[in-house]
């Protein structure tokens, strides 16, 4: 069997094992989403191996979709940890086999506190099935392992199943896109949905100069700046233009161009700009790409120069337009 052929089967093996067990669903995935909602306190995940790897990851999914969860390792449940466990917490708790030695030493102390128990195991009748509350089933007719011994399909399945719970879960508590960003403010969705103008926005040292600037002093201004872009002012001290870079270079083709002339009167006049600093930054950036500009002067109700918004600003702080 060459490579392609291997993997082929592996994912057809995995693809398989998820198809039957979506198939044998039952009441008993309904009764685990029920006992988590009407959970008080958190859910805690608890495996030994590459189940307890899982679990890490099932517990990272839920507390990140509305349900407070953490993952707590059997062992270190032994010595100390047990206490972490709080009578309106509920326990999910994952072995294939149900008979993972760490893990039932701690199931009659769970059962001693009278803690919830969601038993993820392959054996109804292994010693974790026999103490939960709830059993989901596991189980696989094989493992994408060449040998059947490692856990492949297995894992793959249990992974899966803990995204139908989350998944689940989210759907009952009407759980939003907002919801989501507001656990991920570090992310793209975060910073899409939360980081505004005012966040972002240059607001010191701005290269601005008036109508009567002399074209000679504006470029030095322009480099000084290191925005590409100069804003002018009118006599009110209200944003009356622009001079990018872009102006200076067609200013140099015209005839009778002189840079003792003003800067005004190569520069865009009326300028695209926006006053409300609340604006998603994600919003403003479909603004500079829709006018095909790099800078938005930022004005208050008055006209006057607030701040500005490069878009290499946006870029950088990985704000992406809708």
């Amino acid at each position: 069997m060459n490579l392609i052929e291997s993997a082929k089967e592996t994912l057809l093996i995995e693809a398989d094992t998820l198809q039957k067990a979506a198939e044998r669903l039952d009441e008993n995935f309904t009764k685990a989403v029920e006992l988590i909602l009407q959970t008080k306190g958190k859910l805690i995940i608890t495996g030994v191996g590459k189940s307890g790897l899982v679990g890490a990851k099932m517990a990272a999914t839920f507390a990140s979709t509305g349900t407070s969860s953490f993952f707590l390792h059997p062992t270190e449940a032994l010595h100390g940890d047990l206490g972490m466990i709080g009578r309106e917490d509920t326990l999910l708790a994952i072995s294939s086999s149900g008979e993972s030695e760490e893990l039932t030493k701690i199931l009659p102390h769970i059962k001693r506190f009278e803690i919830p128990l969601i038993g993820m195991t392959g054996n109804r009748n292994s010693s974790l099935g026999q103490y939960a509350d709830v059993w989901l089933d596991i189980s696989v007719e094989k493992e994408a392992c060449p040998l059947n011994t490692a856990p492949t399909a297995s894992t793959t399945l249990t992974m899966a199943l803990g995204d139908a719970l989350a998944v689940a879960l989210m759907r009952q508590r009407g759980f939003k896109k907002e919801d989501f960003a507001s656990f991920h403010p570090g992310g793209a969705l975060g910073k899409k949905l939360f980081v505004k103008i005012k966040d972002l926005m240059r607001t010191e040292n701005l290269p601005v100069i008036t109508q009567t600037t002399p074209l000679k002093e504006a470029i030095v201004t322009m480099s000084e700046g290191k925005l590409g872009n100069v804003l002018i002012t009118d006599e009110d001290g209200k944003l009356s233009a622009i001079l990018s870079d872009g102006d200076l270079r067609r200013a140099l083709m015209q005839e009778g161009f002189s840079m003792d002339e003003r800067a005004y009167t190569y520069a865009t006049k009326a300028p695209k700009s926006y006053h409300n600093t609340e604006l998603l930054a994600s919003e403003a950036l479909e603004i500079i790409e829709n006018a095909r500009i790099q800078l938005l002067p930022i004005t208050d109700e008055e006209g006057k120069i607030a701040g500005v918004l490069h878009i290499h600003d946006l870029v950088n702080a990985g704000i992406k337009s809708k």
